[in-house]
């Protein structure tokens, strides 16, 4: 892969390029979660309606909303009558605090390991991991953060498996006092969770100035990269 094909690959916003039978060509690997949430052909009568009068590129402001996911814009292009794509923009859904002064330098991937390893003793929870191994280590308030992945593990503990995902939001940063962050997500996700640790998950997130998303299956922590 080029690193321009890696750039769409690991883009935070999904891409699609379909034929002229609405047939999916390529697809990067947003997209590929997106088509869980609505069929491509749906995507390709958009792209097709909103695709500018002559070959080129088209920008097109909207709101969009496809189960989690929500766009406030599309760009369609096309060269020829052959292939047509669209990019997805992906709505900010969240915001930050300015982030704690204090913390600890911590490595996300050890701190996830120790929580999986603790929370393995005596149940038959399968776990399973996708992670972006080049995260640095970053500060973070350790106790308060080993306590809030604890307890979103109790919170699907009465699932088979539990998938846990790390991934940059590429494109996407936060700035305070003219320093700009970038930002990763981890996510967490099962069959269902139980509601009534949302509080306690919450009141973790908040020591940390962390932004915390819910949803019926999956909770999703956006973390600034913060090294120093």
């Amino acid at each position: 892969m080029t690193f321009e094909q890696q750039w769409i690959e690991y883009d935070y916003n999904p891409f699609i390029l379909f034929n002229a039978s609405a047939k999916v060509v390529s697809l990067n690997a947003e997209a590929q979660f997106l088509l869980g949430s609505v069929d491509a052909k749906a995507l390709y009568d958009l792209a097709i309606t909103y695709a500018s009068n002559s070959f080129g590129f088209h920008t097109t402001f909207m709101d969009l909303e496809y189960g989690r996911y929500k766009f406030f814009g599309i760009t369609v292009g096309y060269e020829d009558e052959e292939f047509i794509g669209i990019r997805l923009y992906q709505m900010p859904s969240f915001k930050f605090s300015k982030p704690k002064e204090h913390g600890d330098k911590i490595n996300v991937y050890t701190i996830i390991d120790l929580c999986i390893s603790s929370n393995s003793i005596g149940n038959s929870i399968v776990f399973k991991k996708e992670f972006d191994p080049t995260l640095p280590e970053i500060r973070l308030q350790a106790d308060a953060f080993i306590k809030m992945i604890n307890k979103i593990i109790l919170s699907m503990q009465e699932n088979r498996e539990i998938y846990f995902k790390i991934y940059f939001r590429v494109g996407e940063h936060v700035r305070f006092e003219g320093i700009k962050y970038a930002i990763f997500s981890l996510e967490v996700s099962a069959a269902k969770l139980n509601p009534r640790y949302s509080g306690e998950i919450q009141m973790l997130a908040d020591e940390n100035h962390l932004f915390i998303e819910f949803k019926e299956d999956r909770v999703t922590i956006n973390i600034p990269i913060v090294t120093e």
